[in-house]
Order: C-alpha cells, then structure tokens, then sequence
C-alpha cells in the first residue's frame, strides 16, 4: 500500500513551514497570494487530503449533520430525505444518514459528536434519550415528537387536527360506521390521525369503540392483508376506511376490489400525504396533503440556525389540506 503523504510532505515539498500549509489550504489571509499558490500545487502534485479529524478538532466543527431515522423506504420518506439533503447542500454542509437497529449504537452517533446537529426521525430514541440529548445540548430538530429546549426544536405535521378533519369529512358524507387502518403502535403521526378520527366520532355522536381499528403498519400489503382478513370475517361492515398513509390506503383499495366490491360505491376511502401515486391510483385516492418537503427544509434551516449559536425552543406544527377525489362518496343504501 501506497504511504499517504502528510501535510509534512506538503510543506518540504512546498519550502514553507508546517504553519503556512495549514493556513494556505484553510484560506487564512496572512498567507502571501504566491505562497499559496505554491502550497495547492505542492498538496495538488502529492494528492494530499487533509486531516479532517484534526481539523474537526481544532475548529470544533464538522460541517456534517446528521439523519437519524428508522426508515428511508417508502415515498414518503423518498421525499423527505431529498428536500433534507439538497437544503444541506445547499448551505454548505453534508448529511450523514443513520439507520441501525441497534439502540445503543444509534445514541453512541448522536452523542459521539461526528456530527454539528441532528434531524431525529427515530422511535426508538425514547424520552430518557430526549433528555440526554438536551444534557449535552446537542442542536437537535424533532420531526416525530413535539418537544424543545435551548438547543431543540420540533416539526411536526398537525396529526391530530387533519385526523379529525378527515373523520369529520366522512361523518358529513353520511358514514356512520368507519375503519381506520392503523401504522405503527409507537408512532407519533399514526397515534395522532387516530386520535384526532376518534375525537370527530365522539363530537358527532357516536361511539368510537364501535369503530374498528386495524394494523397496517404503513405498508400496503399489511393493509391489504388485513382489510382483506376483516372483509372476509365480519359481517357487519363498515362503509369507509380512514387508512393512516396512502400506502395503506392503496392497500385498503386493493383489498376491497380483490373482494369483488367498489370504491367508492361500496366503501370510501381516505389516506394521508398525497404522495404521487395517489392521484394516479385508480381511482384516485381522496387524501390530506402533507407538506413532506417544506418539513424537511425548515428542519435544515432551525438545525443550522442552532448550530451557528441561535436559539431553539421552537415547537412548528403543519397544517395539512383534503384533497377530495373519487375514492369517496356518500354510503351506499342499502
């Protein structure tokens, strides 16, 4: 293996001392212009690269931030990444994206300062972790959680009040019986649209117990496995699906049409996010729009803010807008 030339080699190399190679290839002004012209050629000619741990350590920065997340699959999560990583770019900095399994792994990366600051989008890291990462006063986004502090901020999409909406809008159409698909136990947004659907029951009336739930998990084909399991086990059924995600609700449609019924004649359908496919699906899918992309950019910006010494403590909520298309209608009578 080839030895790799040391900012020593730069500087015998370029007649200068160890001090000026450093300065000229981090652009301090004290350096003569002919001086540091001499210097990039001498680093040029050796294929030298700097020390960036050294320099990290000096300067007590890494113009690195990090992604913590359980997931990048999905269209979702497509999204999302994407905005993040072009508003890094964008500013100057580079993105780390962490996806492990491993608990005490993932914290050892927040704490272990391999990064400026961190976008949290992981529900593993419970609140004893929150709680660490305010200890250290790690600038930190939350994108799962509300929650702040000097050095934390969060982001999160109005769950609870577009579950409601989208119940709301249901119940006004006639549906007096309706399923919700769920996501994950522990996730926030899921939880949430949940909650907000079974406050729209209750203030129309009516019994949220009687509504069923079941697991999607944010996954078309959990939906469609258990739409199509409930449609094939229960007789009394429901006339609309509010499915946590539009993949579950593109599952739910499957599985209502493998079944030998229709939507929206047989039963309405609703997601969340108006991903791309939504309005593309047959037939297009009646949906709340989540504004992914704007999440992700002003979670760059806050981040970046508080790397650069600003103050956190901000708790942002997005609103989100229902999208009517053809996936519902009034109940059919029967």
């Amino acid at each position: 293996m080839a030895k790799r030339n040391t900012i020593k080699d730069v500087a015998r190399r370029a007649n200068v001392s160890i001090a000026t190679v450093s300065n000229a290839l981090n652009n301090v002004s004290a350096v003569k212009p002919e001086t540091k012209a001499r210097v990039i050629q001498a680093a040029k000619d050796l294929n030298y690269a700097p020390n960036l741990m050294g320099r990290q350590l000096r300067s007590g920065t890494t113009k690195m931030l990090g992604l913590f997340t359980d997931s990048v699959s999905g269209p979702y999560f497509y999204t999302l990444v994407e905005a993040i990583s072009h508003e890094v770019a964008r500013l100057g900095y580079g993105m780390h994206v962490v996806i492990t399994h491993d608990h005490q792994a993932l914290m050892d990366c927040v704490l272990g300062g391999i990064v400026d600051g961190t976008i949290i989008f992981e529900h593993t890291i419970d609140d004893h972790d929150i709680g660490q990462i305010k200890e250290h006063s790690i600038p930190t986004v939350l994108l799962d959680r509300v929650d702040s502090a000097e050095k934390m901020c969060s982001i999160t999409f109005d769950s609870f009040k577009e579950g409601y909406e989208a119940g709301k809008y249901l119940l006004n159409l006639g549906h007096q019986r309706i399923c919700y698909v769920a996501g994950l136990d522990n996730n926030y947004d899921s939880n949430m649209r949940k909650a907000g659907f079974q406050k729209a029951v209750e203030d129309a009336g009516l019994d949220p117990n009687t509504m069923p739930i079941l697991q999607g998990m944010f996954e078309e084909e959990a939906s469609y496995n258990a739409v199509k399991s409930y449609l094939n086990k229960t007789e009394n059924l429901v006339t609309a699906f509010l499915a946590s995600n539009d993949l579950g609700a593109i599952g739910t449609i499957k599985a209502i049409q493998n079944a030998g019924y229709q939507v929206p004649n047989d039963f309405s359908v609703i997601g969340f996010d108006d991903i791309d496919a939504a309005q593309y699906f047959r037939p297009p899918i009646t949906t709340v729009r989540n504004p992914i992309a704007r999440q992700g950019i002003m979670a760059v910006r806050l981040l970046i803010n508080m790397v650069n010494g600003g103050d956190g403590g901000k708790e942002e909520r997005l609103e989100g807008k229902l999208i009517i298309r053809e996936s519902t209608s009034l109940p059919r009578k029967k």
